[in-house]
């Protein structure tokens, strides 16, 4: 291999690391262990992994041919080997690589591990799709790597993407234990509810500021990409499968949150139950759906869900025909308490958080009625500034991460 044959990947590299600042860093960056020889970073595209990486390599190197970083989608790559690239720079002293949209890219799970084993030293960041089970790759990668998932900005994370208000993550605990002094804190310094509504249709992506109007198109462009594009590369998909996914989302899409009946939805499908079933925990994987279920959720035993959600409220926006307030309020719930915990159909109650926190989501005048006397239970209230008691804004379950 010509050195010259890797211009392309050089030039591409510098283009993209011109473009990124450090003025404002996702909830994850600080939370990786950056020491490890392996770093896995899954997600849905658009929440700002390629974003992340690249802001590694401008924060620690001064000069940025120290380090390479790779997106495996890239046209070379039609005509080149992943390995023989590595393996080419690593001999000119380049010990550390970063990876982009692995999961383009076949066999990529015996060919990191392989590299792993073979080079001395060598240190490896990738990224995949959200539709990855990094952990249960063909070939096992889990003893060489550590695995993190970033999920779509939280509101308290587009507050300060916005230069508004710049505060720390609060756990579940630290929530329900304080929101009166942390709501009353924030709501002094910033008209919240007014952001709030604002980060529901378009804050999740932090690609909307680039988007401007144009967002709930490039949105529909992201989902179209990942049914068409990342879950064929994922998963064996024919074209019969991924129309079946494509009107499965929609036929959800204008009835959410559906509650499924999977005899007649798969019917309509034209399909199985259980063909049915693997298309919804695809879709969830993807983060395209949230699927709430009764039982603990596992993507090894597909349990009929209770509910089916969108995965969260920019996606109601760009894909949902109606846009009911309380589909709103569960759907934003759900998809922060989600992306730091579990949550579950409880027997009464609309959702139970971590195996141990009820809640009921609602309007300024819902009442205790169907959890009254349950321990640990709480209402989630729309359109209040602060709470009191187990009365909690929903907007501040923003703040989870």
């Amino acid at each position: 291999m010509e050195l010259t044959d890797i211009r392309p990947i050089v030039e591409f590299y510098h283009s993209k690391l011109a473009q990124v600042t450090l003025d404002f860093k996702r909830y994850l960056y600080p939370i990786i262990n950056w020491d490890a020889r392996v770093i896995g970073i899954k997600g849905e595209r658009g929440v700002g992994k390629t974003t992340l990486l690249l802001q590694r390599i401008k924060e620690k190197y001064s000069n940025p041919d120290e380090t390479l970083y790779i997106s495996l989608d890239h046209y070379w790559f039609k005509t080149h080997e992943l390995q023989d690239l590595v393996k080419f720079m690593y001999k000119r002293g380049i010990t550390e690589f970063y990876i982009d949209e692995v999961h383009k890219y076949k066999e990529w799970s015996a060919i990191l591990k392989n590299l792993y084993d073979e080079l001395a030293g060598l240190r490896i960041v990738y990224t995949g799709s959200s539709l990855l089970e990094i952990d249960n790759a063909k070939v096992d990668m889990s003893r060489r790597q550590t695995s993190y998932t970033l999920h779509g900005m939280s509101f308290r994370e587009y507050l300060e993407y916005e230069g508004i208000l710049k505060m720390n993550a609060l756990s579940m605990e630290e929530l329900l234990k304080n929101h009166v002094s942390a709501a009353m804190e924030i709501a002094s310094k910033t008209r919240i509810l007014v952001y709030f509504d604002t980060y529901l249709r378009n804050g999740v992506y932090p690609f909307y500021k680039d988007a401007g109007q144009d967002f709930l198109v490039r949105l529909k462009e992201v989902v179209d990409t990942v049914i068409e594009s990342d879950l064929p590369a994922v998963e064996k998909c024919t074209y019969d499968t991924i129309e079946k996914c494509k009107k499965l989302l929609m036929i959800i899409a204008e009835n959410v949150p559906l509650q499924p009946n999977t005899d007649r939805l798969s019917a309509s499908l034209g399909t199985t139950r259980d063909t049915l079933l693997k298309l919804l925990y695809k879709l969830d994987r993807a983060e395209i759906l949230e699927l709430l279920t009764v039982e603990f959720k596992s993507y090894k035993k597909l349990v009929n869900p209770a509910k089916v959600y969108l995965g969260n409220t920019n996606l109601m926006s760009a894909l949902s025909p109606k846009l009911a307030v309380g589909t709103w309020r569960e759907t934003f719930f759900i998809d922060q308490c989600a992306a730091v915990g579990t949550v579950q159909m409880p027997p009464k109650g609309d959702f139970l958080v971590n195996q141990k926190y009820l809640f009921e989501v609602g309007g300024e005048y819902k009442s205790f009625e169907q959890i009254a006397d349950i321990p640990d239970s709480y209402l989630a209230i729309d359109g209040i500034e602060t709470g009191y008691d187990a009365r909690i804004p929903l907007w501040m379950f923003g703040f989870l991460y």
